[in-house]
């Protein structure tokens, strides 16, 4: 009867450290990831973008003749798409690589 009580013990405190040790890797493995995380350059945004999106706003549906708004909005798609950076790289393929 008492090897049973010691091997439930036994099993209940192997458990208990695995859940532990489990909820630490856990744990680090989060701030390993605000580590490498990136940072914005300018968190509170371009201001002079932010004015001219602005003023491009306010002049409503003259805006669509203005070439500086035009400019201004294209940019901002290109920074907003990311259209400079692809997120992955591409595939040999697509590059025309050879097959050796």
């Amino acid at each position: 009867m008492d090897l049973k009580i010691a091997a439930r013990m036994i099993a209940v405190f192997a458990i208990g450290a695995g859940l532990t040790a489990a909820i630490t890797a856990l744990q680090n493995d989060e701030d390993r990831r605000d580590v490498a995380a990136p940072r914005i350059e300018h968190p509170g945004g371009d201001r002079a973008r932010d004015r001219e999106l602005s003023r491009c706003r306010d002049l409503g549906t003259a805006a669509l003749e203005d070439a500086a708004c035009r400019k201004a909005w294209a940019e901002n798609r290109r920074r907003f798409f990311r259209m400079d950076s692809p997120d992955r790289p591409t595939s040999p393929k697509a590059n025309g690589g050879d097959h050796a």
